[in-house]
């Protein structure tokens, strides 16, 4: 009854915003846009000077007006209060049986590719996909280093090593903007960032992801050349050429829309090219995901740098980005969603499912192609990939403290073009869940761990029927798989014990995995079948963390210079503790080391480390005691220029040289 309902809410909506001249999808775009008029629906109507032939695609409907906001809104709310329920014991049991046994081993993000090295000889950041370039917290063009930190951005003159200097600094105190992560390339430096303001007589904040453009033909004395902004929290973007792509979702509150009489604001956006005001969304032009319709607002925006002075394209969408995954040609949302029975239960849990929506991409416009789904949810961008024409995604279903039918399980699936579903591998690894993935052409590599870690080998050559080649299991898990060359990969994670509860050794039913130190390991795929470990190494003891191991742009790696580093912060229990009988694998060491690990990498030896960077003077050793934390001279980025390695903490930059590993030159940065 209530779906009907929804699917009468949805007609209504669509006859409403048809008869008010909102449906957009029939004329899309004006010839100013670089479009022509076409009476084909959301069909790429192209100029002379694009290729892409015009494709009819099914829009999505239009919210239309604040009214028929209300209604998506209110028959949304009766779904998510049952899965806040559901989510609420579901996290509760998993506190207590999920594996391994740590607090911070849970939280995942990304990964890189294949050699973050550019063809210039110099590190660019570690990316997923080639071509697509994601923003960071430091940047180089080969001569300049360009670092975030506090409220300012600092542009350093990087050669030569021994000349290190501060050549400009921006600063965005007075404008209390906090900038967050950046783009460089030939000619502009992007800046991006957020802000705050109270808007009156309302209980509404509004918080705007902004890009602020610099021309870089003055690196000391930048010049602003564009300034654009969307309402709403920073959920990622990517740089395709010299096209930018920003997307935020801005948080509803649907309880003040329910039962206020005061209209809530649209949200907004704005570009220094059409004025200082900022432009409310026209609910007219704003469509929304009929499946997923959280209390959020999707806004992606795109710009072209190569026309500066062009306006900034706006979508919107009344629904919420979690994840995206970006090839030089399409942009994909997933939003996580359930499907609820109507008698809700804890033994009948809701079926899981993440759905996707498919945006073409063209130098700076976006035009959404297609929707389609999968069970389970994504653990995140790796999970995803585009390969000649097909979207690959692996995903978990259930959960793993479950024992009955609903247990999780793991699952692949290879969708069209059209994000229909061509070829799947369910039920993979009953009672884990996904740490990892990673898709390196014809072959997918998923790690899932529970007690000990399976890497499985998975051919997708024949998208309609994949298959797993073999599988591997050791102890510990990698939350990251990095492409090494075709046959080999790398993986960063935890080693893990297996003990009772309480920490005393044991193996069984009631045992669970304790995390240990970090574990790096090279892994040879050249037979298929037989996936083995040819070498590995663990770091430190319980405690030992690198942010590698949850954001993917912390890795400097290239395979042409045997070249591996990552910052890390190792924690070791003194050895006569390690040594007894009575060891408690649930101890954690002691701090001993904040820093870059600069290893050698080769198939014939392995790891071999050459260097360990620290920016902690010997008054910081003394002061840190039994743990160490954020901190200033916490190192954050590795990379390298010609022969000499820079690594980067907020208030230093230190260059050593590749061949000797001898420090050749040290800048501090101040405020």
């Amino acid at each position: 009854m209530k779906r009907n309902r929804f699917y009468f809410l949805t007609i209504l909506t669509f006859l409403v915003a048809l008869s008010a001249g909102y449906w957009n999808g029939w004329g899309v775009r004006s010839a100013d846009d670089g479009y022509l008029l076409t009476d084909q629906p959301h069909a790429f109507a192209q100029t002379a000077d694009q290729t892409t032939a015009p494709k009819q695609v099914e829009p999505l409907p239009v919210v239309g007006s604040y009214n028929n906001l209300k209604a998506l809104l209110e028959e949304a709310e009766k779904t998510r209060e049952r899965v806040y329920r559901y989510r609420g014991v579901k996290m509760a049991l998993e506190t207590t049986a999920s594996a391994p046994a740590s607090s911070e081993a849970q939280a995942k993000q990304a990964a890189p590719s294949a050699d973050s090295g550019m063809a210039a000889d110099y590190s660019g950041t570690n990316v997923q996909v080639a071509g697509v370039d994601e923003s960071d917290v430091v940047k180089t063009d080969g001569s300049y280093l360009y670092l975030v930190r506090n409220q300012q951005v600092v542009v350093a003159q990087a050669t030569p090593a021994d000349q290190l200097k501060v050549v400009s600094t921006l600063n965005y105190a007075e404008e209390d903007l906090r900038p967050s992560e950046l783009y460089v390339d030939d000619n502009y430096l992007v800046v991006i960032g957020h802000d705050a303001e109270r808007i009156s007589k309302i209980p509404y904040h509004r918080e705007q992801v902004k890009a602020i453009v610099y021309d870089l033909r003055d690196k000391t004395k930048l010049k602003q050349v564009k300034e654009v902004a969307l309402e709403g929290h920073y959920v990622s973007s990517r740089k395709i050429g010299s096209a930018l792509y920003l997307v935020a979702n801005r948080w509803i509150d649907s309880h003040w829309i329910l039962k206020e009489q005061t209209q809530l604001p649209a949200p907004v956006y704005s570009d220094s090219a059409s004025g200082d005001e900022p432009i409310p969304v026209d609910y007219g032009d704003m469509r929304y995901f009929p499946d997923s319709i959280e209390p959020n607002y999707l806004l992606i925006g795109g710009i072209n740098l190569d026309r500066i002075d062009q306006e900034m394209q706006v979508s919107s969408y009344l629904g919420a980005g979690e994840n995206i995954y970006a090839s030089p040609e399409h942009l994909y949302v997933a939003v996580t969603d359930y499907e609820l029975k109507e008698t809700f239960f804890i033994e009948q849990p809701p079926e899981q499912k993440t759905r996707f929506y498919k945006f073409a991409l063209h130098d700076g416009t976006t035009e959404y192609l297609a929707k389609g789904e999968v069970p389970g949810r994504i653990l995140n961008q790796f999970s995803m990939d585009e390969h000649d024409g097909y979207f690959r995604v692996a995903t978990t279903k259930g959960e793993v403290w479950r024992t009955d039918e609903h247990t999780s399980k793991n699952n692949l699936y290879i969708l069209d073009d059209s994000l229909a579903l061509k070829g799947k591998i369910e039920d993979i690894a009953p009672g884990e869940k996904i740490y990892s993935v990673r898709f390196m052409g014809d072959r997918g590599y998923i790690v899932t761990f529970k007690k000990v870690d399976p890497l499985f080998v998975i051919d997708l050559k024949n998208p309609e029927q994949p298959k797993i080649l073999g599988k591997l299991k050791i102890p510990g898990y990698s939350d990251y798989l990095h492409p090494y060359d075709e046959n080999h990969l790398i993986g960063f994670g935890k080693d893990a014990v297996e003990a009772s509860r309480e920490g005393e050794p044991g193996s069984g039913s009631d045992t669970i995995a304790f995390y240990q130190g970090m574990k790096v390991a090279l892994f040879d795929v050249s037979d298929v079948s037989h996936p083995v470990e040819k070498y590995s190494l663990i770091i430190g003891d319980r405690g030992t963390d690198s942010e590698l191991l949850h954001n993917h742009k912390a890795l400097l790696f290239s395979k042409a210079k045997n070249l591996l580093a990552f910052p890390i912060t190792v924690r070791e229990i003194p050895e006569s503790v390690k040594q007894s009988k009575a060891r408690d694998v649930t101890r954690y060491g002691e701090f001993t080391f904040q820093g870059a690990y600069v290893y050698q990498l080769d198939l014939d030896k392995g790891f071999t480390l050459r260097k360990k960077i620290t920016h902690l003077t010997e008054q910081d050793m003394l002061k840190s005691g039994d743990g160490w934390y954020d901190s200033e001279r916490n190192v954050e980025r590795i990379l390298y220029i010609g022969d000499k390695l820079y690594t980067l903490s907020s208030s230093m930059i230190k260059a050593h040289d590749l061949d000797t590993y001898q420090e050749v030159g040290s800048l501090a940065l101040s405020d």
